[in-house]
Formats: structure tokens, sequence, C-alpha cells
């Protein structure tokens, strides 16, 4: 496409958001057109914004929904714009990024990109998936109370990825305490989306409220059994966390749903490490080393990829199978990918002990 023609909106909504402006426009400003949505902000959030040039309307949404305020934000765009960048406040697009617009086939209504998520103490990606905020102008709208989605209306949606990157840098004290009640009225709203059905039964989860996470699971699978396979898998290990007796029968579920997932497996080997089964510990965690290509969806989880989480417990396994060569082995693996981890060095020693007392 040629960028002299397609236009670009980077757009938000916002609430209190001072502290964030700044960062939010040195990331978007090569955009065409910045607007934020400015959803009843008693702090300098507007006033930053203005003073950047970035256009600003105010919308209020009562009772709170995200989607309308998405959606009240999306129309205030003029219409000459190609492309739109729903780009969160805790959130940046890493510079380059309206070149990659240029390498679009015609026809494209949602590019796709790279969405880092959460990142550790050094900087390094954790979790990161292929991102979905980003499509046309026109034909889009945002559907759900909370955890939105886009979704065309009177359009054939045609995807392709770019090599453009968005972080995201949540800020922590923002209260999710909403987000339970939303999910209830997602779900009310519309029985039949069962995305929808395993959020809310996943928050539950993260409210400890482990009865109804059950109940919610349960309730999920059973009338969902065509819904997305990853989130059926990961509804087997939620589940595996919540009825401990039942936790080797759900990660095996899983497993069987989802094999490619090194998450699914190292979970299994260690149930067995706690149950001392180290013939089926060793087993499975050597079906976790080999797998080497993370799935770029939203449930996996870095740590489990680049860390030494399967090393360790082929090391510990190998052991207590009287392997101690291979045991050590392992073993140091697992320190090179967590060099300050005393326990493993600590390890190490151990099987090389028993190794030369063989």
């Amino acid at each position: 496409m040629d960028d002299q023609t397609l236009k670009i909106a980077v757009y938000t909504i916002a609430l209190n958001e001072e502290n964030f402006v700044q960062r939010w426009f040195d990331s978007a400003k090569d955009a065409d057109y910045l607007l934020i949505a400015d959803t009843g902000s008693n702090d300098k959030t507007v006033g930053i914004a203005k003073s950047l040039g970035i256009n600003v309307i105010n919308v209020n949404i009562k009772p709170w929904r995200f989607d309308m305020a998405r959606n009240a934000a999306l129309a205030a765009i003029p219409s000459e714009i190609d492309f739109c960048i729903s780009l969160d406040m805790d959130e940046v697009l890493i510079p380059g990024w309206k070149k990659e617009f240029d390498t679009l086939p015609p026809g494209v209504t949602r590019p796709r990109y790279n969405f880092v998520y959460t990142f550790d103490k050094e900087g390094k990606a954790i979790h990161s998936f292929v991102g979905d905020k980003i499509h046309l102008r026109n034909y889009y709208r945002w559907k759900n109370p909370v955890h939105e989605i886009l979704l065309p209306y009177g359009v054939k949606e045609i995807e392709h990825h770019i090599n453009l990157e968005m972080h995201h840098y949540p800020d922590t004290s923002k209260s999710r305490g909403q987000y339970l009640s939303l999910l209830e009225l997602s779900v009310a709203e519309d029985p039949l989306d069962d995305r929808a059905a395993f959020w809310l039964a996943r928050e539950y989860f993260f409210y400890k409220r482990n009865e109804e996470s059950k109940n919610a699971f349960k309730k999920y699978l059973e009338d969902f059994p065509r819904a997305w396979y990853a989130e059926r898998a990961w509804a087997y290990k939620f589940l595996a966390n919540i009825e401990g007796e039942n936790r080797e029968d759900y990660l095996i579920l899983a497993s069987q749903l989802a094999p490619e997932f090194r998450e699914i497996w190292v979970e299994l080997a260690e149930h067995y490490r706690q149950l001392k089964n180290w013939a089926k510990c060793f087993e499975t965690a050597l079906r976790a080393n080999a797998l080497t290509v993370r799935p770029d969806i939203y449930l996996t989880d870095q740590r489990i990829w680049d860390g030494p989480a399967v090393y360790d417990l082929l090391a510990l396994s190998s052991h207590y199978l009287g392997k101690n060569a291979e045991a050590r082995e392992f073993g140091l693996k697992a320190v090179e990918l967590a060099p300050e981890d005393e326990r493993l060095k600590k390890n190490v020693v151990f099987y090389s002990e028993a190794l030369e007392r063989e």
C-alpha cells in the first residue's frame, strides 16, 4: 500500500492517566490522528493530552462498560482514516511501527502483530502473543462489557501479519475489581459466547472463589465442546488446581487436547514429582523438553520455555532413578538457564557427589 494515501489513527480510552500520556504520545506520535476518549479524569490527563496536540473527547458511560466507551472513541475518528490502532494507556508502540503498514497487501482488514504482555524484572518478555487491536476504520465494532473484542460487520475479514510490535506495561495501581461483575454481565448478555464463559471461570479462580470457578469451568466444557482447544485445555489445567484429587486426570485431558504446550507437561511432571513417581516424572518432563517452539497465544508462559523448570525435573527424576550422570548433565543445563539459583547449584554438587560414590 502507498503510505501517501494510507492514514493511521491511534486511539484509546483514559481515566486519570496523567503519568502515562506523554509515554503514550511519544510512541504513537507518527500517526496521522491521535484520539483520547476521556471517561471522567479528575487529574491532568486532559490538559497534558491537549498540550501535546492530541484530540480529546469526553465520554460518559453509565453504567460503565468498556465496549461502549471504545465504540464512542471509534465513532469520533475521521472517516478518511484507513486503519486504527487501539493502544491502551499502559501500552506502547515500538519505533518504526508506521512503516510496517507499507507492507500490507491489498484487501487486508485486520493486521496482526506481536504483542508482549508481561516482562520479568530484567525486562525479558514472559508472555507474548499475536495481537488483534489493529483494524480498518470502518466495518468494526467492539463487543462485550469487559475483555472486549473487535468484530467485523459487513466485510469479509482478511488478516495479515506485519512486523509491528506493541508492549504492555500494566499500571498495578489500577483495580480489576469491576472486571468480575462485568464478566458476569458478558455471560448474561451472550450465553453462547464461549470465550466470555472461559474468562468468567478464570476470574472466579483468580478471586479464589474455587467452587464457583469449578462449576463455571465444568459448565464451559460441557456447553462448548467445539470451543478453542487451547482454552479448553487450560480449563482442565485450572480444574487440576481446584480439584486436587483429580489433578492427574485433568492434566492428562489437557495434554491430550493441547500436546504442543510445555506448560501442561511441566505441571504434570511436577505432579508426579510430588508423588515421587520418578519414572513418570522423567517421561513427562522429557515430553516437555521435546517441545521447542512456543505457540504465540496469550496462555503461554515464556519462563516455562526459557527457564530451568524442565531440566530441573529431568535432573531430579534421573537421580532418583539411579542415573546420576544424566542427573548432573541435566542439572548443569538448569543452572545455565538460572545461574543465580542457589538450590539448582547445590543440586549439581549433590548429583556430582552421588556420581562419585557409584
